[in-house]
Order: C-alpha cells, then structure tokens, then sequence
C-alpha cells in the first residue's frame, strides 16, 4: 500500500476511534503499561496511549521506524501539578524495557492580535492552530527529524561568561500537521537568553563582523508556554534529543481538530464527556470552558493582516555592556 494512502487511513481510523475513546479495548496495551492508564497525575489518558501507539507501530511497519521508544503528549493538562511542580502530559514509551516517563513541557502561548485574541493562559491551553504565526500548538500525528544547534548569546555563570547554545529538534507533521516545517515546530529546552547588550570579544568563534557577541539573561519557563514548540526542562531536553538522534520515531499530540469541536459542541450542549466517549483534562476544562480550534484557513488571513499592518522598524541594535 502506498505511504500516503496508509497514513490516509490511519487518519480516518484515528478520527472513528475519537467518536468513543472511553469505550475502546485496552486488551492489545501490555498489562505494565495498563498500570499508567487514567487521568491522574503521572498517568497517560487512554484515547492518547491509543493513539500513540497506533501511531507508532503503523510508521514501524509502513516506514521503517526502529527506534524502541515513542512519545506522546496530552495538551489538555495543566502546567502544574497539585503539589506545585511542573505538570506532566508529556510521555516517553518503551514498550521493549517496559519503561513509562512522565515529564512537563510547554504548549502554544498563542497571540492577542486587534482581529481576534487567541491567546492562552499560563495554566491551561484553551486555543490550537495549524496556522503559521500562531504560535499555537496543533495536535495530531509527527515524526521527529534531525537537530539544529545554533548560538544565542552568552550569559553569566558564577564568574565566567558562558555561551548558550540551543538544539532544536525538528518534527515532520501529517495531515493537519504537514506544515509542521512552515511552522517551524519541534522541540527543545525550555529556556531562552534575554538579550541585554553586547560586548566586544573579536577572539569568539561567535563574534559578527564587528566583533561583537550579544550578552543576556537566561530564562527558563520549564512546563510553561512556548512559540507552538514542545518545550522541556534541560535534563529532559538532553534525555528526549539523545534518544531520538539519528533514530527517528513518533510523536502523537492530543488534541485534534475533530476532538476539539466535538469537546466544544458536547460542553455547548451540556452533553456529558464520558457519556458521548470524548476526552479533555477535567481541571483544565473547568478552567477553559470550552475550547476552539482555529483552521489555517481561518488565522491566516487574521496574521497577515497583522503582521501587514505593523510599522517598518530598524534593525535591533543593543547597547554597549558596561
């Protein structure tokens, strides 16, 4: 069977098992792995193992895909967990050790723009979008691809100037996720470097044409929101890029556009989750409401005109550190 028109059907069966996920078999998931079913902290939903493991054994046969480990995230947790920590909705998968691991990480922040505010909270994701500019997450099936590092500047530790590098682990999307390289999606650490000014240092090997290297901050929003990127804490970072360096494997994202409407339409309805076989994080529901897909067709327009109606700025210069 072709590829694309395996992942066609996987799509379609991803979207039948939607309508009753509550209901469906768990007599295929290994008795360990079962034992981290359920919608408690540190436990994975049974619509997103499902999905998840679909996901993965499908790329397995159809793709090649030999890493022992999938991955998996629930955006419909909180960011932090009842004793004040990061939340954990994201999953790392071996069924081989049998291992299951639980980790925080970021979601999309979204944007407030005059045309419309889809900007989420810090706690709970209540928008999702696959346009580009939305910085909004956008569930649904990935494979992970290569890594990127590049230099964002230094920052002070104890008594030393300390260059930041970030790696960037890129995610190849399909379906509602194939612009996922537009987008500029995948994952990496949860920090970023404040930039504050510039010092010259003409010996770096990250000195510009000047001599100049740019100084800052470091900032670490672990467990946070992000650009629409899955973010991490360092050592998760480190952990999930070594695993998957040179050895791709699946990423599933809940939710998707269909459970969204459907989660949105029962909660107008006052129709009850379970009883109609949907799924959404209780806590965050509660606090959301309700919560609303924005198509690509849809936000487009809404971020270009922004971006359009926006003043012509001169290039950023920083200060001279003192």
């Amino acid at each position: 069977m072709h590829r694309r028109s395996r992942h066609l059907l996987l799509a379609v069966g991803i979207a039948l098992a939607a309508m009753n996920p509550l209901q469906a078999q768990t007599t295929d998931i290994p008795p360990w792995l079962q034992e981290h079913v359920g919608p408690g902290e540190g436990q994975i939903a049974l619509v997103v193992l499902q999905r998840a493991r679909d996901l993965y054994q499908d790329q397995v046969s159809e793709a090649g895909i030999s890493n022992p480990c999938y991955l998996a995230m629930d955006a419909t947790r909180p960011s932090t967990s009842s004793s004040g920590a990061p939340g954990e909705r994201f999953y790392i998968i071996c069924e081989a050790e049998e291992s299951f691991r639980a980790v925080s990480s970021g979601y999309g922040s979204g944007r407030d723009l005059p045309q419309a505010n889809f900007r989420n909270g810090r706690e709970c994701a209540r928008h999702f979008s696959n346009a580009e500019g939305s910085n909004l997450t956008m569930g649904g099936a990935y494979v992970t691809a290569e890594t990127r590092t590049s230099f964002k500047g230094y920052f002070s530790e104890a008594e030393d100037r300390v260059p930041f590098e970030r790696t960037f682990l890129l995610f190849d999307g399909m379906g509602e996720t194939d612009n996922a390289r537009e987008r500029e999606i995948g994952g990496h650490v949860a920090m970023f470097l404040r930039w504050q000014c510039r010092y010259s240092d003409p010996e770096s090997p990250f000195a510009d044409d000047e001599g100049f290297v740019p100084f800052g901050r470091l900032i670490n929003y672990d467990g946070g929101r992000s650009n629409g990127c899955t973010t991490w804490s360092e050592e998760v970072a480190e952990d999930i890029i070594a695993l998957v360096e040179g050895d791709p494997t699946t990423l599933y994202i809940y939710p998707e556009s269909g459970d969204i409407t459907a989660v949105a339409d029962a909660v107008t309805d006052r129709r009850n989750l379970s009883d109609e076989g949907l799924y959404w994080n209780a806590t965050c529901l509660e606090q959301i409401e309700t919560p609303r897909f924005w198509s690509r067709e849809t936000l487009r327009p809404i971020i270009d005109e922004w971006r359009e109606s926006l003043p012509d700025q001169s290039p950023l210069e920083l200060p001279i550190c003192r």
